[in-house]
């Protein structure tokens, strides 16, 4: 039975590039048209569909290859999961071209540590947005999601909203946002106000 080496990339926001993990992967001896890829999803995320696709693939006798452990999960029990998918199936796990044998005591020892340190660098990427984020609140920085429609166009809506002569579809091209927020603008006008106690 012939070796395929199936390959998983991943980057966790739109603007970052997959051409470093694709270039690694391929060093690593994965052909071109079995890498498999997740942009813009999160390693948290288990639900990827470039993941899902290539865990799918992959059939016993065959490696699963990722440049590093990050790239596959960012938590111990996402990885082990994974993990222990991959061996059911008879597929060797490669990270960064080092074989991860589960029947092995150091290399399970080895594959937790390095779970461990993906999870550690996701918590302090989570504490550290959430300092970033009361540290911008406290200089008042950070004032929550801003309305689409200023006042002014607010005003101008509900003008045409009385006039009855468009429809919703019509007035969120008319102001180049969704139709959900041209609802959601009625639906506040419309709501009744909260009654003041004496």
């Amino acid at each position: 039975m012939n070796d395929i080496k199936v390959g998983y990339a991943r980057v966790s926001t739109a603007e970052q590039d997959l051409t470093a993990q694709r270039d690694a992967l391929v060093r690593l001896g994965v052909e071109e048209e079995r890498i498999f890829v997740d942009h813009g999803l999160t390693g948290t995320n288990r639900a990827r569909p470039g993941l899902r696709e290539a865990l799918a693939s992959v059939r016993a006798g065959d490696t699963f290859v990722v440049t590093k452990l990050d790239r596959l999960a960012r938590s111990l029990r996402d990885a082990r999961d994974i993990a222990d998918e991959l061996t059911a199936k008879g597929v060797v796990l490669s990270l960064g071209g080092s074989l991860y044998d589960p029947s092995d005591p150091v290399g399970k020892l080895l594959f937790n540590v390095l779970g461990m340190v993906a999870e550690f660098e996701t918590d302090l990427i989570r504490m550290r947005t959430r300092e970033g984020m009361a540290v911008a609140r406290a200089k008042g920085k950070l004032k929550g999601k801003q309305p689409k429609l200023s006042r002014t166009q607010r005003a101008h809506l509900y003008e045409l909203v009385d006039s009855h002569r468009f429809t919703q579809a019509e007035l969120a091209e008319l102001f180049s946002v969704s139709r959900t927020t041209i609802y959601r603008e009625e639906h506040r006008r419309t709501k009744p106000m909260p009654k003041i106690r004496p």
